[in-house]
Order: C-alpha cells, then structure tokens, then sequence
C-alpha cells in the first residue's frame, strides 16, 4: 500500500513540476512578447506566474537562452510537422513557388490554429532582435530535418545566385516571414485592421513576395 501511495505522489509531484513549467513558458512568452527580451527579469516573470519563489525561472530553466530555447521548442514540434506534410506534398517540384510555401505555411497555419490570442510571432521578432539568441533559434530550426530540405531545394533552383548574395537573401527572408508575423499577430491583439483577412491570405501575400525576392536577378558589383 504505501508503494502505491508513493508512486502517486510522485506522480502528482512531477504533474505539479510540469504545470508550473508551462505556466512559466506561457507567462515568459507573453512578457517578452509584450515588453522585449531584457525589459522582463526572471523575478518579474517568476511573479506573473504565480510562483511565490522569484528564482523559479533560474530553477526551471537555467540561463535566458534556455528559457528562450525551451520557447522555442515548445512551438517548432507542432511548426515541423505542418512542415513535413508541406514537403511531402511538394515532393518533385522545381517550382520555387512550391517550396516557398513551404518555409511559410507551416507557421501560418499554426498561428491560425491556435485560436484566440497569440504571442509566438511577436516572441520571435524580438528574438530576432539579438544576434546570440537569432544564432540560438536557427541552429533549433535547422535541426529540423523537413527545413533543411526546403533548404536544400531552394538554393539548387537558384544555381547561379552566388553564396553571398544567397546568405543575404536567405536572411531578408527570415526576416520577412517574422516580422510580418508579428505584425499581424499584433494587429489581431489590439483590434486593428489587418492588410489581409486571414493567416491563409497572409501566406499567399508573402509566398508571393519571397518567390519573387529569391528568383530576382543578382547585379553584378561594378569595380
């Protein structure tokens, strides 16, 4: 009996150490979404989640980069699997449209499906902001084996584009799909009118633009 009783406890125990993770997650996601990456401390967030204990967010979590990292990942699980559908169906094509869609479908689709109020893409922006914590999020994004092959795709249907110039583009891009993002996901939050209707419009309005900045033709430098 008192095995048993035990292993509930410890069951409940690890139950109650997982809510608080999330509510810390939430609660960092929503204030740094809000006011900024190095405008929230942990002991604010530590408080604006309930937790009585202000070094919470050091125990659960580590570093900011780690809480930053566990953000992340709290998100990309469900982003790679609408990415991995988006490859499998664009299988073959040497269309650069094709693949586009791929790099931003998935995430639109996720912020549509997540009903209600979102903070993910305004989360990313300010990420977006700094460049240890931007290397920190493409090294996570980049591990995702679906992304890599758009990637790859991409970069054979522009043969002649040099690498620089690709790297360069390839950033522009990035930059592209968050901050439009966030700008939506923004508009949304306060009740403001939004260019495009719907996160599916959105989509088509940035495939739109990113085929036509990847494909554009490179000037050569005058020397």
């Amino acid at each position: 009996m008192s095995t048993v009783v035990a292993g509930v406890g410890r069951a409940s125990r690890a139950e109650q150490v997982g809510a608080t993770r999330q509510q810390i997650l939430t609660t960092a996601e929503r204030l740094f979404a809000e006011r900024g990456l190095y405008a929230v401390s942990n002991r604010r967030i530590s408080a604006a989640a309930g937790q009585g204990n202000n070094t919470a967010v050091g125990y659960h979590f580590g570093t900011k980069v780690d809480l930053v990292r566990a953000i992340m990942r709290r998100h990309t699980s469900r982003i790679e699997s609408l990415r991995q559908d988006a490859v499998a169906a664009a299988a073959g094509s040497r269309e650069v449209r094709d693949w586009v869609a791929c790099l931003v479908r998935p995430v639109t689709a996720y912020l549509a499906s997540s009903g209600g109020q979102t903070w993910f893409a305004r989360f990313s922006a300010q990420v977006m902001t700094d460049p240890a914590l931007r290397a920190v999020v493409a090294e996570e994004a980049l591990a995702e084996a679906s992304l890599r092959h758009v990637v790859d795709n991409l970069v054979e249907l522009v043969p002649d584009l040099p690498p620089d110039v690709r790297e360069d583009r390839a950033a522009m891009v990035r930059r592209l799909i968050v901050h439009a993002c966030a700008e939506r996901e923004r508009a949304l939050a306060e009740g403001a009118a939004t260019p495009r209707s719907t996160w599916d419009e959105t989509a088509s309005g940035l495939i739109d633009a990113i085929t036509g900045l990847w494909s554009a033709p490179c000037t050569e430098e005058r020397r």
